[in-house]
């Protein structure tokens, strides 16, 4: 008889081409699929919260798989750490309910976006930050984070290639903090996330905090539903998944 299994995941997405199995490309899903086929002698296909891109990184994504086994979780989540090579780490395993779905039982999910604000560059966590050299004004750009929390349209903040049939999503919070001198970090948690939505919100609240435009112009920006109205993509390697959450 079949088990239902949750995994915990963090993994550093630099070097992969995102989640999702693709052929002859190193993704994470393919990664864990392949470690799991082996170690459990049997073909398994695990089922994410949801995509993550290219060059994005996460501290606690969440897959779901179903597998006849009597090994414990325990002894899953060590022997996929100790096959699995990359820059991919289980951090938890547990048995769950056979209607558990790590996709469809997520009520809402958590992105961190981590910029540097200073006139030097890192050079140890370059590859985790958006380094920006102008001052930003962080009054500024929460007052535009202010105005996406609700349920809107983020038709705007969508590129293109997205699967999804409606582009309205409901924010339950989002701000950017100071946590450090110069390292400002965007949090945002919201019911769902269109293809390279928090990027998108990123880049054009940074507009507003550069002076570019008006805490009105963003409003604008979102009243729209216009993608060429907003900014350019943020760069990826500045976003991390940082939880999904359950009922």
């Amino acid at each position: 008889m079949s088990s239902t299994f949750k995994l915990i995941i963090e993994y550093d997405g630099s070097t992969f081409s995102g989640w999702q199995k693709q052929p002859d490309r190193r993704t994470i899903q393919g990664e864990i699929e392949k470690a799991l086929s082996y170690m459990l002698n049997q073909p398994l296909k695990i089922t994410g919260s949801g995509r993550t891109d290219a060059g994005v990184h996460a501290w606690a994504q969440v897959a779901s798989f179903k597998a006849k086994t009597r090994l414990l979780p325990d002894q899953i989540k060590k022997g996929l750490n100790s096959i699995i090579k990359s820059p991919i780490v289980i951090h938890d395993c547990t048995i769950v309910p056979d209607d558990f779905h790590a996709q469809y039982s997520a009520v809402s999910k958590e992105y961190h976006y981590c910029i540097l604000n200073r006139e030097d560059p890192c050079a140890i966590k370059q590859a985790y930050v958006w380094h920006i050299r102008p001052a930003l004004d962080i009054r500024i750009m929460n007052e535009c984070c202010s105005m996406i929390i609700g349920t809107f349209d983020f038709k705007s903040f969508e590129n293109r290639g997205s699967p999804k049939n409606s582009t309205i999503r409901e924010v339950f919070y989002s701000h950017v903090e100071n946590i450090k001198k110069d390292h400002l970090v965007f949090k945002i948690c919201a019911s769902g996330f269109l293809k390279y939505m928090v990027r998108n919100l990123v880049s054009t609240i940074v507009l507003a905090g550069l002076g570019k435009i008006s805490v009105n112009e963003f409003e604008m920006i979102l009243k729209a539903k216009d993608r060429t109205k907003a900014g350019a993509t943020a760069p990826a390697h500045g976003l991390f998944l940082k939880q999904v959450n359950y009922s």
